[in-house]
């Protein structure tokens, strides 16, 4: 990865070469959400205009995660979001929660870390500045809520309309999902 010198940028990070046309692919050993370094290396503050992210957060601790969230605000363009899509743990199906937990089940939830639910990730997203607009999201007595979302404004896979386990109208697996917007 080199330096972005284009006027809308747009990111995905922990990419493993999963992402659309006009999106620039990240991974960890290119850019550490931690590091502020590697920011510094490749952006400017208030030079990205989207940062897409599905299923990165969970594998960092709460204070992690919040400081990736930091980093994302500061090199996001005023107006430019981080749309980010983690497992929801409000999810009503007890099979998917076993799937996704802290040391779950499925592929790659034995390096979760946390299990967030739209309460949570929303007070996060905004201690660190953000205005919080959910997406797709479970509630605590697991009513499904969704609002409008456009696909290019960052693909997520693991969701409602787009996730082939979700065939036949059930919602076997989806993802919370939000746009965190910096003013």
């Amino acid at each position: 990865m080199r330096a972005v010198r284009k006027p809308d940028v747009k990111i995905v990070v922990g990419a493993s070469d999963i992402f659309d046309k006009g999106w620039v692919p990240t991974d960890m050993e290119f850019l550490n959400l931690l590091k502020e370094g590697d920011w510094k290396n490749y952006f400017k503050p208030d030079m990205i205009s989207t940062i897409l992210a599905e299923h990165v957060w969970e594998h960092l601790t709460p204070e992690q995660g919040e400081l990736a969230a930091k980093h994302c605000f500061k090199y996001l363009k005023h107006g430019g979001h981080l749309r980010i899509a983690i497992p929801d743990g409000n999810h009503p199906k007890p099979e998917y929660i076993e799937h996704v937990r802290v040391g779950g089940t499925g592929p790659g939830a034995y390096d979760h870390k946390v299990l967030y639910t739209y309460k949570t990730l929303t007070a996060m997203l905004q201690r660190v500045g953000f205005e919080v607009k959910l997406l797709e999201y479970f509630d605590e007595n697991g009513r499904f809520h969704e609002t409008p979302w456009k696909t290019e404004d960052g693909f997520i896979h693991r969701s409602k309309y787009h996730d082939k386990r979700n065939a036949g109208g059930e919602l076997n697996y989806t993802s919370l999902i939000a746009d965190a917007v910096k003013p």
